[in-house]
């Protein structure tokens, strides 16, 4: 006796495989997802049907069946893809990671008087901060993971090293130079740009640092990104275009000359793992951190933020950072001289080259006695005069 449609073994599988396939494209990506599973399912259902002429899992009736089911689920298909090109996730997960991390961050209500104390936390209520401060600012970055560090590269996304973003005439290098360093000297004929000399008092270690233009003295000094551009591609920076990433790797307000090895040190790090060891600067040095993560719509990320507001609120009121004046000095301190011309060597009198010797013929009148010749072969001969002979030969010597 032939089964039941509802009876056959095949048809059950059929109907519990593609439930599950079902219910788990609706949970990982909505309504949209789950349309297009369930068409993609009766697409290959009524295909099998349709070639074959066989009734499958759901026992189809001929061809024609099998066409009509492959027709209306390449609709489902068509249909599914644009309600999730429309809503993508369920709408449960639609909020944006940095608006929950930032929802997750505010205190939650509390029905206590005014008078009572809070519970204490690591890290301060933004929103008590006065709108210009560091603290303000930081409350308005987004809190987000690190991106990959996929694609990076210094000359590539963020342009040459010190291009002269402002057109100034000189390279962003000698421009923080001559902005941090006093008694600075400038070298003639550059148009008061390139710094030859100077003093830094280091604002990261506290020390008083003598700057020598040279290969080999040159790197005691060095200019800092304070937000690194490793960190900046990796909290923003890769969605800004090229030309605000130069923007960001010139900018006065990025940029530091501090002692070299503690820029060296620092490397790509940010507030999370690494801050100056000068305790009386991290408060301005964060302040510009945050003013620069700020302008350039950089975010930070949870460990990042809370070292930041852990150390703001014990200087709630430190202010955001500005970039500060950068100008040519042409009437530096000091301008060193251009260098002076070597000396010449007294020229030396070429050696004189002896005389070639003189080709003299045998028996032939000579003088004056006593002179010296060769013959063509090579023969020595002299100038003499025997007794009773009135003009001297030459003679074999």
């Amino acid at each position: 006796m032939k089964k039941t449609f509802l009876r056959r073994p095949s048809t059950w599988l059929g109907f519990g495989l593609s439930a599950v396939l079902i219910v788990v494209a609706a949970v990982s990506t909505g309504l949209g997802g789950a349309l297009m599973m369930a068409g993609v399912i009766g697409l290959v259902t009524g295909a099998y049907t349709l070639v074959t002429s066989r009734g499958s899992w759901l026992a189809l009736a001929g061809r024609k069946t099998g066409a009509g089911l492959a027709i209306g689920a390449l609709v489902a298909v068509v249909v599914g893809s644009s309600v999730y090109g429309a809503t993508g996730m369920p709408a449960a997960t639609t909020t944006p990671p940095a608006e929950q991390a930032a929802v997750d961050r505010t205190p939650a209500p509390t029905l206590a008087s005014p008078t009572a104390t809070a519970t204490p936390t690591t890290s301060p209520t933004p929103t008590a901060a006065a709108a210009d401060t560091a603290l303000a600012l930081l409350a308005t970055l987004p809190v987000k993971g690190r991106a990959p560090k996929t694609g990076y590269d210094r000359t590539g996304v963020f342009g040459p090293a010190w291009k002269d973003v402002d057109r100034n005439g000189c390279d962003t290098r000698n421009d923080i130079l001559r902005r941090d360093l006093t008694n600075v000297t400038i070298k003639a004929g550059t148009h008061g740009c390139l710094v030859l000399a100077g003093s830094l008092a280091d604002p990261y270690t506290g020390k008083k640092i003598s700057f020598v233009r040279g290969q080999t003295t040159s790197s005691a000094v060095q200019i800092d990104h304070v937000v690194a551009l490793m960190d900046a591609w990796q909290s923003g920076a890769q969605q800004i275009g090229q030309a605000r990433r130069e923007a960001l790797a010139n900018d006065p307000l990025n940029l530091l000359a501090v002692d070299g090895p503690s820029n060296e040190q620092k490397g790509a790090g940010n507030a999370a793992t690494w801050l100056p060891p000068v305790k009386g600067y991290r408060c301005a040095y964060l302040a510009r951190q945050i003013t620069v993560k700020a302008a350039y719509t950089l975010w930070v990320t949870q460990p990042e933020h809370d070292a930041m507001a852990q150390i703001l609120s014990t200087c709630p009121d430190q202010k955001v950072a500005t970039a500060g004046s950068i100008t040519l000095m042409p009437d530096a301190v000091g301008t060193a001289p251009a260098p002076a011309p070597k000396p010449v060597a007294p020229s030396q009198p070429a050696p004189s080259k002896p005389a070639a010797p003189l080709v003299v013929h045998p028996g032939a009148y000579c003088a004056p006695v006593g002179a010296h010749g060769v013959t063509s072969k090579g023969t020595p001969m002299a100038c003499t005069l025997k007794s009773g002979e009135a003009r001297a030969r030459w003679r074999a010597s």
